[in-house]
Formats: structure tokens, C-alpha cells, sequence
């Protein structure tokens, strides 16, 4: 069975987004989910990329003997490069928050700090 190489980064970006779910979903300690759904962020991103990339294509930078039909598409690019500042943003925020719920609760578990809530 010949398998396309663009098919190994869909199936990459898959695995990565169900590593990510499970670890937001099963885990219990705050940063450990936080970093589920950082490694699942990745996933999208690497598999949005895969959506844009066209074999034999190059990148769209402007240089000598690279026309627009020679160029692949450059929003998906654009698209995931806003994605991943956003992405680092929204962690740097939940990793703040995280910061500030262990020095109230001195606990990451979600379920000590159900529980503590009262």
C-alpha cells in the first residue's frame, strides 16, 4: 500500500488532536490540561497547513523565476501564523490564571478546588 507523503501530516495532526483531547478531558491537574490543549492547538495548525500545502509548489516569497501559478496559496499560511500568536497569547493568559488559582487554592486539581470552592 503506496501511502501519499501529504497523507503522514494529516495523520500527524490527527494523532496530536486526539493526544490533546485526552489529556484536556482525562487529566486532572491544571497545567497538564493546559498543555493538552496547547498540544492540540498544534494539531490544527499543522493540519491547516497540510490543507494549504501543494506539491511542487514553492512558498510565496517574491524572487526571480517564482511566478503566482508557481507559488502555493498564502492564506492558509497567514491564517495559521495569526492562529499561532493568538495561540501563545490565550496560554499566557490561562498560564496566569492558572499562576494566581494555585497561590488562592494551593492545589491544580480541579477536583480539590471544586471541592474547596465550598
Amino acid at each position: 500500500m503506496n501511502v501519499p507523503d501529504i497523507s503522514i501530516y494529516y495523520f500527524g495532526a490527527i494523532a496530536l488532536v486526539l493526544i490533546g483531547l485526552y489529556a484536556a478531558l482525562v487529566k486532572k491537574n491544571l497545567l497538564k490540561i493546559l498543555i493538552g490543549l496547547s498540544i492540540m492547538e498544534t494539531g490544527v495548525n499543522l493540519l491547516l497547513i497540510s490543507i494549504g500545502y501543494v506539491s511542487g509548489k514553492s512558498a510565496p516569497i517574491l524572487s526571480e523565476g517564482v511566478g503566482p501559478t508557481q507559488a502555493v496559496d498564502p492564506i492558509p499560511q497567514a491564517l495559521v501564523l495569526t492562529a499561532i500568536v493568538i495561540g501563545v497569547a490565550t496560554t499566557a493568559m490561562a498560564l496566569s490564571a492558572v499562576v494566581l488559582i494555585y497561590e488562592k487554592y494551593r492545589t491544580l486539581n480541579v477536583e480539590e478546588i471544586r471541592r474547596l470552592r465550598g
